[in-house]
């Protein structure tokens, strides 16, 4: 279920924000927000490039607090910086749900982790 959402949060819903936000331009737009997916190839810079319950949120350097601030500044520019940082900032929200559904099933496997305070707190407010 995990992994049928986390792919459906990526390909499936940007249609749609595309459809519902951008009606005029849906096709464009869904291809920008697919193309924002991109953002993961900073995951082969990673050592090692895979780890199986690695939660990407705040590990990698386009999935940092400071990448995050950046996604944030270009949702107050024109399009197509607009669309592209909605599309980056659901992609970290759909990331962060993937590292939510990992932590409920191991909180100590993320003990060191990066974003373990974060995710501890929501999931906490959430129990």
């Amino acid at each position: 279920m995990q992994s049928f959402i986390h792919y459906f949060l990526h390909f499936g819903f940007p249609f749609f924000i595309a459809f519902l936000l951008f009606r005029k331009d849906w096709k464009k737009v869904y291809l920008i927000l697919i193309a924002t997916m991109l953002v993961d190839l900073d995951h082969l810079l990673a050592t090692p490039i895979f780890q199986a319950n690695r939660c990407s949120f705040g590990f990698h350097y386009l999935h940092s607090y400071y990448a995050m601030m950046v996604y944030f500044i270009l949702l107050f520019f024109r399009n197509p910086y607009r669309i592209i940082g909605i599309g980056l900032l659901f992609h970290m929200l759909t990331d962060l749900i993937d590292c939510l559904f990992m932590f409920h099933h191991c909180k100590h496997c993320f003990s060191d982790a990066p974003t373990f305070e974060v995710l501890n707190a929501i999931s906490n407010f959430f129990e």
